[in-house]
């Protein structure tokens, strides 16, 4: 028998660290690319060769959660997408609400990837007059006051928050209490949360910041 190229099965981790899941979810993106190639089959060296990767760190971060690909054969492609497809909980949708539909929130609620495959932008809020009642997609924009019934009505179960900095802890706060059970925030403040409810702050000039940093 063939040996397998990861350890034997090994029981899922407690916790996952956020660099981890950000390559899981870089891997799954790949073995989607590998799929429309019509590729079945290919090594850790390999995947590693065709997108700039480490086959040392993708057998390490595979290795944690069980055994995919034979050594001398390799990973079959559509066996490993399924298994993250799942673990990164991508195997179910995913509704969002959007809370301020300005420029960003607009942009946001047509972006592709928050309306592809797993994730959906189903409902969006503002406290501005004349953004409420505006149809963009599949929704109506409402009032953030009717935050409570747009969470219980559409299933929303991830909120965006797309407003300005002195307004994104109290509109965070407003979703968590609504129902929300995660927050994506782009407004450029580092949000407090509480246990239970995940949230991610998403500061895009930190990266520009960085950039510049390199480019002294």
């Amino acid at each position: 028998m063939a040996d397998r190229e990861d350890r034997g099965p090994v029981e899922e981790p407690e916790e996952i660290s956020p660099l981890t899941l950000n390559r899981l979810s870089f891997y799954l993106r790949c073995l989607r690319q590998l799929q429309e190639e019509r590729v079945k089959r290919i090594s850790s060296q390999d995947l590693a060769g065709r997108f700039n990767l480490s086959a040392t760190q993708i057998r390490k971060d595979l290795a944690q959660f069980g055994e995919f690909g034979i050594r001398g054969v390799g990973y079959d492609v559509d066996e490993l997408a399924d298994h993250l497809n799942q673990l990164l909980g991508l195997d179910r949708r995913h509704a969002m609400l959007i809370v301020g539909m300005g420029n960003l929130g607009s942009a946001l609620a047509q972006y592709l990837g928050f309306n592809y495959g797993a994730f959906r932008v189903v409902a969006g809020v503002d406290r501005d007059p004349a953004k409420v009642g505006r149809s963009l997609g599949s929704f109506v924009v409402r009032p953030v006051d009717d935050l409570p019934a747009v969470v219980r009505e559409s299933g929303a179960e991830i909120g965006v928050l797309a407003v300005p900095a002195e307004a994104a802890q109290e509109n965070c706060d407003r979703l968590i209490k609504a129902g929300i059970k995660a927050v994506l925030n782009f407004a450029p403040i580092r949000l407090k949360g509480i246990p239970g409810v995940p949230l991610k702050n998403v500061d895009l000039r930190i990266y520009l910041e960085e950039l510049a940093f390199f480019l002294r």
